[in-house]
């Protein structure tokens, strides 16, 4: 799958002038960083086996199992995740039930489980926990890697790790700054602009959906050309519309993802208890997991990259990528569960559904970097710079949340 940015009838200039979407959407927060790798798995079984071994040991052997960093060990003390009913407890005396696992955006396109535990976590970014609900949706811009195809920013409903696969930081984008869909994540202003040169109201969902469309990867960080033309514009909106929706699966009251009838992938041959390997016949459009089958998959669902990486590739090897015995994360499903290949259909269908737009992509962009709104504009309109305020987390005081050794804190 090539990249929306390839032979694009837009010079340099154009793509340098319009603005950041580190402006439009000034607050961001970086990645998280686990610090170990059994703390996330695609099944919440595995989690909670994992959780009743390491318990189970005590000492020196819970440490190595632990896998403690200068972040965590099992004796750090640190405050619950806001939003989470864990221990607070030093871990080295932990002896109660698992955590219940969340689920998390572990990259692009792959949903698995994560421990909620603050004291798993090297750096869990609270300010985002704080802000997730039934609301929030969450921007997750990809790390730029010059020359590699696949889409700049993607959405998601659930909390994104940031993750890029190409090792390279990107930012995470909260749409709202305050729990219950309150305070957008826009730079002030930015809406009210935008509505008095369209002719009508301008909501944070639209920008978002409009960004999904257009976005551009650069060295300098994502960029949104913003249209002087309303009619462009809607047609974006629109178009951006369903490509979030598509991304979110059927989260937020939208629909699952569907390929028309004689297009949707189908089990030809089942998957066998421990595949080894992938593969795709273009020919035939059959995707191969061991000896199972499922086609018809097109090919632009088997080529779609994200940072270089293609995705089908990354998901599978997510879920049979060999570790080392006698640790944590050696605990697994004895066999593939019946789960992964609904998500594994669920993942060519989205995949497919997006590559399917990206000559739409191409000429909508080519339309808004015609005659567009670039930074300078903004500037003029006084909408840029975005004041510093807007850059930090808004502070959140309507509930208490447990500090370490149980004790409470207010925020």
């Amino acid at each position: 799958m090539r990249g929306v940015t390839e032979d694009l009838p837009l010079g340099p200039g154009a793509v340098m002038d319009a603005p950041l979407l580190d402006d439009l959407m000034p607050w961001s927060v970086a990645p998280l960083r686990l610090g170990r790798p059994w703390v996330v798995a695609p099944d919440r079984r595995t989690l909670r086996e994992r959780w009743a071994r390491l318990v189970a040991a005590e000492g020196d052997e819970r440490e190595a199992l632990f896998r403690g960093s200068r972040a965590r060990t099992t004796g750090s003390s640190v405050a619950a995740l806001p939003g989470q009913r864990t221990g607070t407890g030093r871990l080295a005396r932990e002896a109660g039930a698992c955590p219940e696992p969340v689920r998390v955006a572990y990259g692009p396109f792959d949903e698995q489980w994560l421990l909620p535990d603050h004291r798993l976590i090297d750096v869990a970014r609270p300010e985002l926990w704080r802000v997730t609900d039934e609301r929030q949706l969450f921007v997750v811009e990809q790390g730029y890697v010059p020359g590699a195809a696949g889409p700049a920013l993607l959405v998601t409903a659930v909390l994104p790790d940031g993750r890029s696969p190409a090792g390279r930081p990107g930012r995470i984008r909260p749409l709202f700054r305050r729990p219950g869909g309150l305070e957008p994540n826009l730079a002030p202003g930015l809406v009210e602009l935008l509505g008095e040169r369209y002719g009508y109201g301008v909501g944070a969902a639209d920008l978002v959906a409009w960004a999904a469309a257009v976005a551009l990867p650069s060295a300098g960080g994502c960029r949104v050309p913003l249209p002087a033309d309303p009619e462009v514009w809607a047609a974006g909106v629109a178009l951006g519309r369903e490509l979030v929706e598509t991304q979110l699966r059927g989260a937020r009251g939208g629909a699952r993802p569907r390929l028309p009838g004689g297009r949707r992938p189908y089990v030809r041959a089942a998957v066998p208890a421990r595949p080894t390997a992938l593969s795709y016949d273009p020919e035939g459009e059959v995707l191969s997991v061991g000896e199972g089958r499922i086609s018809p998959v097109p090919a632009a669902a088997w080529e779609f990259e994200v940072g270089g990486a293609r995705m089908l590739e990354q998901w599978f090897a997510h879920r049979t990528a060999a570790a080392e015995p006698g640790t944590l994360e050696a605990i697994g499903p004895a066999a593939w569960p019946q789960e992964w290949t609904s998500e594994l259909l669920e993942l060519i269908t989205v995949l497919a559904l997006l590559a399917g737009r990206e000559e739409e992509r191409a000429a909508l962009l080519a339309r808004a970097g015609a005659d567009g709104l670039g930074a300078g504009a903004l500037r003029a309109a006084g909408v840029l710079p975005v004041p510093a305020s807007a850059r930090r987390p808004a502070s959140v005081l309507d509930h208490q949340e447990e500090g370490p050794e149980g004790q409470f804190m207010l925020l």
